[in-house]
């Protein structure tokens, strides 16, 4: 905590936490005996306008349970308004998990893209899944233990064998980081979800180039036995890390030559 943040807690007229009983325990430790204010999904537009109200001449600090403020949070909806009505917002930012994992990964770190939560429905997931077949980028996801399986499952079908790194409780006493392949992960994880806070960081696709027409050709073919051509494209173009319209026009094209030679 720095002295900056302690400084704010100190002189804020408003606490605006996600949970009372987590601050509680940060403002008890710092000895600041300020009000606390629920904020969070579920607030309503009516607490965002108090706080605003609020801040027009006093100051209320947001503090969310863990990490920086507003990154898988709706603190963003109220820092929104308060640049719409003219209100003063400053940050003092703090750890954030998804960053935090990257950099334990070993895993590219140049360009990345952050997702959060991925759907729980199968195919919300999958959807989701699907716009990050091509994409030369690093992913990292939030997940929570009893979804692991589902979500590493889901990683492994749509967007191939790719490298990956399962990182947990950061800088907490249980600190964990599994770094392998998506296959290696979903085996590791598959007798027992692990427990607590959850990244999972995905490298970007393999190189097009270290894969034999004649591996993709054959993986298609089967594929193809089982799935239109469309959904035969997408599982492959994910699985090799390859462009989802050459496969499928490559997809169309074993299937004319399989015709020809019916």
């Amino acid at each position: 905590m720095s002295q900056r943040g302690i400084n704010i807690l100190q002189a804020a007229d408003i606490i605006a936490v996600e949970d009372s009983r987590v601050t509680g325990k940060l403002l008890y430790h710092l000895g600041i005996k300020n009000k606390m204010r629920p904020y969070h999904d579920h607030s309503n537009d009516n607490v965002r306008d108090e706080l605003l109200e609020i801040a027009r001449t006093g100051i209320v600090a947001l503090v969310s349970d863990a990490g920086t403020p507003l990154i898988s949070d709706p603190g963003y909806k109220l820092v929104r308004e308060a640049r719409n009505q003219g209100v003063f917002v400053s940050t003092m930012p703090g750890p954030i998990a998804a960053i935090a994992a990257l950099t334990l990964s070993g895993l590219p770190t140049d360009r990345f893209l952050f997702e959060g939560f991925l759907p729980s429905k199968t195919k919300a997931r999958q959807a989701v899944l699907q716009k990050f077949i091509t994409l030369e980028s690093t992913l990292i996801f939030y997940e929570s233990g009893p979804r692991l399986n589902k979500a590493l499952d889901a990683l492994l079908s749509v967007l191939g064998d790719r490298d990956a790194a399962i990182v947990r409780e950061i800088t907490k006493k249980f600190e964990e980081t599994q770094c392998g392949k998506l296959s290696i992960l979903l085996d590791i994880y598959a007798k027992e979800s692990p427990k607590g806070e959850i990244c999972i960081i995905v490298g970007p696709p393999n190189n097009i180039d270290s894969f034999e027409q004649g591996d993709v050709d054959a993986a298609l073919k089967e594929t193809l036995s089982r799935l239109p051509a469309s959904k035969a494209a997408a599982e492959i173009a994910g699985r090799f890390g390859l462009d989802r319209k050459k496969i499928y026009a490559r997809a169309n094209a074993l299937k004319s030559a399989q015709k020809c030679n019916e």
